[in-house]
């Protein structure tokens, strides 16, 4: 049974298709963004022949976060898998950064795994297995400019995914963090919306110039290839793999 957060859209969407696609029943968490959203729950379902729910719970909100997973827990008698996915990006120059962007930022993109694992560590424990993939980022591992807040986290993403890992070694329970480079969600398709506009390019060579530009092979990572190595980190090939941040990122952080 899988928990994956902010996966009513994007990356998350893909992952968590995917992990009902390997027969797991799934709680999605997010804000749905059109009224057919439940739906496309529902049709997950019926598609992969396994349980699928939906939270709506804030995961900017510790109580809240921690409540889903004892919901999660009472409906499908335990959780197995916790992708912690959920995050959101603001764009700016440190000293233009506003506070309560900060603040959501941290809460959502770090805080919030935090009381994830939090909560779902005791029943792991517990029943001798789980999986905790935490969906970082390239910015995991390397900075850019005016993005401070967001590599601040995903920095904090990657430590607390090592300090699980080594406070788990002995367990059959592992703690890793996927770290992806640039994917074409909206997210990102916001960027370069902005980007066009801010250095008066067309879309197009935003992506080539801009947005590529730090990813050697110029292409995309795509939520399918996200989505399988998250699959792979959650068998029992990866029993072995505990600590440690994945690029995914077309050689970016070989540089």
């Amino acid at each position: 049974m899988a928990l994956v957060t902010g996966s009513t859209s994007g990356i998350g969407w893909g992952i968590a298709s995917a992990l009902a696609e390997a027969g797991a029943d799934v709680m999605l968490n997010g804000f749905w963004n059109d009224t057919a959203g439940p739906r496309r729950g529902d049709a997950l379902a019926e598609r992969c022949a396994v349980r699928v729910a939906h939270s709506g719970a804030d995961v900017s909100r510790g109580a809240e976060v921690a409540a889903m997973v004892g919901d999660t827990e009472a409906r499908f008698g335990r959780l197995d898998v916790l992708v912690n996915n959920a995050g959101i990006q603001h764009v700016t120059a440190i000293d233009d950064l506003p506070e309560e962007k900060w603040d959501a930022i941290l809460a959502i993109n770090l805080s919030s795994n935090f009381h994830a694992i939090k909560a779902a560590l005791p029943g792991m424990k517990s029943r001798g297995w789980g999986r905790i993939v935490n969906i970082a980022s390239v910015h995991g591992l390397v900075a850019s400019p005016f993005k401070g807040a967001y590599v601040a986290a995903k920095h904090g993403v990657v430590g607390l995914t090592k300090a699980v890992a080594l406070e788990l070694a002995e367990t059959p329970v592992t703690c890793n963090a996927v770290c992806p480079g640039f994917v074409r969600t909206a997210l990102v398709e916001a960027q370069i919306a902005d980007l066009a506009v801010a250095h008066a390019m067309s879309p197009d060579a935003v992506v080539r110039d801009v947005v590529l530009a730090s990813q050697p092979n110029r292409r995309f990572v795509t939520v399918e290839q996200i989505a399988a190595l998250v699959l792979f980190l959650c068998g029992e090939g990866a029993a072995s793999i505990t600590g440690a941040a994945l690029p995914i990122d077309g050689a970016w952080t070989a540089r």
